[in-house]
């Protein structure tokens, strides 16, 4: 997509029912540390060393829907307020409770982190990926939690079983 936002996105598809869409941009990091978002909401890592590798880990650009507002992604999914368990083993979660076992360390194992979040109408979607606006893939959560940020378009376009130096913007329909 040739898009200033969307442009070589990746976005974790989080929900897609008959009245639209929402997920996650997971690959557009901000200049904002999860330690950084911490201090901002007045949570003390304490538990996490300060050498550990969480602390640096950038905050996403989810999107650019309530972008003044967290979201989070983990696993495993866990009980916390304001959660949308998106597959047996990953959830969407609104609510400052999953930050704070994060914090006091009985959080979830792996975690990203946003601010904002992409966004569709009903039936928008299903157009764009019609005007080959998108390409879809089968979620990957270790694209999504282990795989560093710059390698995870790649990686993503290579489940498809191609080379994106092979893409072209245009495409026709017969």
């Amino acid at each position: 997509m040739l898009d200033p936002i969307f442009g070589g996105s990746v976005i974790y598809l989080c929900e897609h029912n008959q009245r639209g869409a929402m997920g996650l941009v997971i690959n557009k990091p901000t200049d904002m540390t999860i330690s950084g978002l911490f201090d901002r909401i007045d949570l003390k890592l304490e538990i996490i060393p300060n050498s550990h590798p969480m602390r640096k880990q950038p905050v996403m650009f989810g999107g650019p829907v309530q972008d003044d507002r967290g979201f989070v992604l983990h696993a495993p999914a866990g009980k916390f307020s304001s959660s949308l368990q998106v597959t047996d083993d990953i959830a969407f979660t609104t609510s400052r409770d999953v930050l704070e076992a994060v914090a006091a360390g009985d959080g979830p194992e792996r975690v990203l982190i946003s601010v904002g979040y992409a966004g569709w109408s009903a039936g928008q979607l299903e157009q764009e990926i019609l005007a080959n606006g998108w390409l879809t893939v089968a979620a990957d959560a270790s694209i999504m939690f282990d795989l560093p940020i710059e390698e995870r378009f790649l990686a993503a376009i290579k489940l498809l079983g191609i080379d994106p130096m092979m893409l072209a913007a245009d495409a026709g329909h017969a």
